[in-house]
């Protein structure tokens, strides 16, 4: 596993400013797990640093949990970052097994 990348105080300070506009769907399911995705607001894209981006899709990579917690999203515990939608690279997936923490 690779460590996680830590947003700096500066860059922090820039994609904070838009913690409030992102989006978070209701969650749904199937047989194992449950998912959700995140809407980050367009204009975030253009402040995460760059290597948090894949550079073949210029989509953003799969983000370790201290990542994505870093760029402001909020969730409870057990969820993973597993996808990001090509045709809409603001959109995030995640996703946890069913009966996490139980």
């Amino acid at each position: 596993m690779t460590n996680p990348r830590y947003l700096t105080d500066a860059e922090r300070a820039k994609v904070l400013e838009f913690q409030d506009m992102i989006h978070y769907s209701p969650r749904y399911s199937d047989d194992t797990h449950e998912y959700r995705h995140v809407m980050l607001p367009k204009n975030m894209l253009k402040v995460i640093p760059q290597d948090y981006f894949n550079t073949e899709t210029g989509t953003l990579r799969i983000l370790l949990e201290e990542e994505w917690r870093g760029l402001g999203i909020t969730q409870s515990l057990g969820w993973s970052h597993y996808e990001t939608h090509a045709p809409e690279p603001h959109i995030l997936l995640f996703k946890r097994p069913i009966n996490y923490g139980q």
